[in-house]
């Protein structure tokens, strides 16, 4: 009985493989390769590092002119890839994941590894993605749970969470007042029923 041998060309660390080939400073280990995440046939997102500090990560996967990454699209057939670089900050790494797009802000919820991500009114549309292809990718590299929204968005929510303050803070001060009234009358009383 002869042996078959399947391979799977959409599976991610086919990828990871490919840049293997091309990159010399991935060989070798100087760039490590941290995750990579793809729609195959359309769009692949990779993190790289480097353990070298005079290394580029980046810059050594894309190549001379875009040399390397180029022969890895060529071989996946025209698929589109961002190469970012990994970081331990989960903010500049979301914010990174989510290229092209640029990121004005990013709030981090850690224990619910969720983050919201504020971007400028002409970015939401190319940080979501065509079909949330970006967003859902930048996701799955990341590992956390993204929701962006637009700054415009963000300002009004802004406003709108300053007036609930606002209110919360007058009704609490208020309460402060009557209880403040409330013991100042049983002190008054308590001072007229001594008196008698």
């Amino acid at each position: 009985k002869d042996v078959q041998v399947i391979l799977s060309r959409s599976h991610p660390q086919f990828v990871g493989k490919l840049f293997e080939l091309e990159v010399p400073e991935v060989m070798e280990k100087i760039v490590e390769i941290k995750s990579v995440v793809r729609e195959p046939g359309d769009r692949t997102k990779i993190a790289v590092t480097s353990r070298e500090k005079a290394v580029d990560p980046v810059g050594a996967c894309v190549g001379i002119k875009g040399s390397r990454v180029q022969a890895v699209v060529r071989e996946l057939r025209g698929e589109k890839i961002d190469i970012i670089t990994w970081t331990q900050d989960p903010r500049v790494f979301i914010a990174e994941a989510l290229n092209p797009a640029s990121i004005e802000k990013v709030g981090i919820d850690e224990e619910k590894k969720s983050a919201l991500v504020v971007v400028a009114d002409s970015q939401l549309s190319l940080a979501i993605g065509k079909n949330g292809q970006n967003v859902r990718l930048a996701a799955r590299l990341t590992g956390w749970k993204i929701d962006i929204i637009s700054a415009t968005e963000y300002e009004k929510e802004k406003v709108e969470r300053d007036k609930e303050i606002k209110a919360a803070l007058a009704e609490e001060a208020e309460a402060q007042r009557l209880q403040e009234e409330a013991r100042q009358a049983a002190r008054a009383e308590a001072g007229e029923e001594a008196a008698s």
